[in-house]
Formats: C-alpha cells, structure tokens, sequence
C-alpha cells in the first residue's frame, strides 16, 4: 500500500506502474473516488457537530424558554439525525469503493529495474558455472527418478490429479536433506526460524499483498474464510503484524520450511509432467524486517539473494541471476531478482528462486512500524527471498549431476544429510 497523500502528488508515476505491471487501475478513478469519500466523510463531521450543538441547545431551552422551543429543537434534531444516518450511508460506500481500489494500487519500482513485459525481458546480472557436457543421451529427471525409483508421478495424478506426485525413499530424503542443508546455512547468517500456519484469514492474505490480485492462485477452505498459504512469506509477515518492531538490535530475520500449495491458474498445457510445476511444494523462505532505509534495504536484498546462490553453489548447480522486469513483477514488489538454474532436459535455466525488496508497501497493510532514535513511528521496510524451493529444485540436482548408467552424484555438502552416500544408483525395483 502506498500513502494517500504520495499517491495525489504522483499520480502520473503510479498509472505509469500499474500500467507497466499489467495492473487494471485508473488512478484518475481512484482520485475521484477518494475526493467524494473525504468530501462526505467532511459532511458527515459537520452534521455531528452540529447534533452536539443542537443537544447542548435543548439543555439550554429548557431551562430559559421551556418546553416549546425544546420541541422545535428536537424536531431538527431528528432532522439532523435523518441526513447524518443517510451521509453514514453514503459515506460507506464511498469510502468501500476507494478501498477497493487502493488494493490494486501497485508499489513503485526502482529506477533500475528494467521496463518490459514478460520474463522474456528479464534482464541477466551475473551467473555462476556452467551447464555440464554430456557424452551420452540426456535422460530428464522423470526418467532419472523412476530408474533410481525415488519418484512416481502416476500415482500421484492416480490419488490427487494432476500435477501431483509421490517422492519415495531416496527422493524423500534428498528433497529433506536439500532442506536441512538451506536451514543450516541460514542458521550461519543469523536466521530465526518459526513453524508457521497454513491456513491463514483473509486479512493477512490481503496484509501481504496477496490479495485482491492473487486469490485466484490460491486454494480456499470450503465453508470458511481461510486459505492455504503459497508462502510461508504470509505467515512469517503475519506474525509482526499491527506490532511494533525492536529494531535496535538491527533487523529482523526470520525464515521457515514449510508445504505450500498454488492452483496455478493460467498455465493450463505447461510443464504438466515432471515436477516443474505443481500444486504442492515445500520452500524455505527468508523474510527480513527492517528500517525504513532504502539504502539499508538494497543491501539486504543483496544479501538474501547472495544466502540462495550460497545455497546453489554447495549444490554444485550452474545458474543465473536476473533483474526481473516491470511486466513479470508482482503488485507488492519495489525490486526483485530472479534466480534461474541449468536444466538440462529443457535447454535452459528454469526459475528456481525469487528474491523481492518490498520497501514499506507490505509493512503498511500490515501496520508493521518501529521507533526511531527521535522517537518518530516509521513503517519498516520488507524482504523476502526463496532460499530453496522442492522438488522443483530436483530437476537440476538429478538432471546435471546425472550418469550415463542413470545413477546420480550427490554432492559433497549434501552428503552429511544423505547418510554419507556419494551417489544414488538405479533402483532394482520393478
């Protein structure tokens, strides 16, 4: 959310932005509408003022003129209670359409982020290794997780429809020890952790930025106003919400693993084998709660980004950076990072992370505030970052590690995780 006031002063920047976002918004609407709500929430002060003059009035009559002017008082009393009750009316739903609109006004964007509209204009920062040479025909991690029998999509579909799946022994573990190996290394950069809900109200959906834009990725609880969460990004935000953050001590990090759930809307026919795109995932996300710094906040985004790459880099996993552009950023994000990694069944890097400075737009909706040194309330700025998501993270650890007899390199930092084991070798299994 942005401040009212910004937003009159600006209104040509954030059309711009929503325009750019791909976001249905007329800001000239949004003006309009917010003129005649402060226009009848104004009306409605002076009809209030005027009741309470009226009532001190009648006390006044009463003991000075008796009961004939405290009738003719009264009967504009009740007057003056009819317009206040209709100015009431009118002012709700004044006030329900501003709101309504305000929730699709979008965060500004920095001044380096590129101007496009689709990832196809993501702009490529830096990258890491790179993609591995095979001497033999590439198999792709459907065919690699059925030969090493860590990996049943059949069933999954068989059970739960599609775009769903089974990971058994061995991929069970790996997609754990991935985990455990991301919390590790947030542990080391002093990361709190929370096992956090995932079902949450509509309010903290809303709060995070969610909604009213993204509810149709989302699964609903049938006969109650809960969803499931696609982030444990809601609830870690949530958590803080309506508080008032210590931030002496610098900021706050706080991150967790936990099952996310996304209906994916919209990509009907794409990546609907394998586990690319699914409904059920499980993540490990960084949240970071800081001061209203655009400067302190840049430096954090680049830290939580640099906390993911760490992570690919002990996976031994070539990948890429890229700053995402105005057409494939969310509503709520300031600036965003992208990482994409090898995936050699599809020829090329294949989002796996996603890195967003929010600036104070989410801390608004969340009235997430701090106390300055002179004592002055702020709203906190806020980040987030997909240390590891699973199993998409599967298709380039089995696909670039893998061996000609279908057996898989682990590598060395997950080793401590896997038992020691060095390799994971076809399955006898039928």
């Amino acid at each position: 959310m942005l401040d009212m006031k910004w937003i009159r002063e600006h209104a040509d920047e954030v059309q711009q932005t929503a325009d750019r976002k791909g976001i249905s918004l007329s800001v000239k609407e949004l003006l309009e509408r917010d003129k005649n709500r402060r226009a009848e929430l104004a009306e409605l002060e002076r009809l209030r003022q005027n009741r309470n003059r009226l009532t001190e009035e009648i006390r006044a009559a009463m003991q000075r003129d008796g009961q004939a002017k405290s009738d003719l008082l009264r009967a504009e009393i009740a007057d003056n209670k009819r317009r206040i009750q209709e100015t009431e009316i009118a002012y709700s739903q004044a006030d329900s359409e501003f709101k309504r609109l305000l929730l699709l006004v979008p965060n500004i964007v920095s001044q380096d982020t590129p101007v496009g509209v689709s990832d196809a204009d993501n702009v490529k920062v830096r990258s890491w290794g790179l993609p591995p040479e095979f001497g033999f025909e590439l198999r792709d991690h459907v065919e690699l997780g059925r030969m090493l029998g860590i990996l049943d999509t059949q069933r999954g579909v068989k059970v739960a429809g599609s775009r769903n799946y089974y990971l058994k022994g061995d991929g069970f573990r790996l997609q754990r020890a991935v985990q455990q190996l991301a919390l590790d290394v947030l542990e080391r950069k002093g990361f709190d952790f929370l096992e956090v809900p995932l079902m949450v109200g509509r309010e903290a959906m809303v709060n995070t930025g969610f909604f009213p834009l993204g509810e149709d990725q989302t699964y609903p609880i049938a006969g109650e106003e809960r969803w499931l969460v696609g982030t444990s990004e809601v609830p870690l935000i949530g958590y803080f919400s309506g508080d008032l953050v210590d931030l002496s001590q610098g900021p706050v990090k706080a991150a967790s693993a936990s099952v996310c759930f996304r209906s994916e809307v919209g990509s009907a026919g794409r990546d609907t084998s394998g586990l690319y795109r699914v409904h059920q995932f499980s993540k490990v996300e960084q949240v970071v709660i800081c001061r209203n710094d655009p400067a302190l906040s840049e430096a954090l985004l680049q830290e939580i980004t640099a906390n993911a790459e760490e992570i690919l880099q002990l996976l031994e996993l070539p990948y890429q950076v890229m700053a995402v552009c105005t057409g494939d950023m969310s509503q709520k994000t300031y600036k965003q990072f992208d990482i994409e990694t090898w995936m050699p069944s599809r020829g090329s890097y294949g989002e796996t992370h996603s890195s967003s400075n929010l600036q104070d737009f989410q801390a608004r909706r969340s009235n997430i505030r701090y106390r300055e040194e002179d004592g002055c309330l702020q709203f906190c700025h806020t980040l987030n970052n997909t240390a590891v998501a699973t199993p998409r993270i599967l298709i380039p650890l089995l696909e670039n590690h893998q061996r000609e007899d279908g057996s898989v390199y682990i590598p060395l930092a997950l080793r401590p995780y896997m038992g020691g084991r060095e390799v994971l070798n076809p399955s006898r299994q039928p």
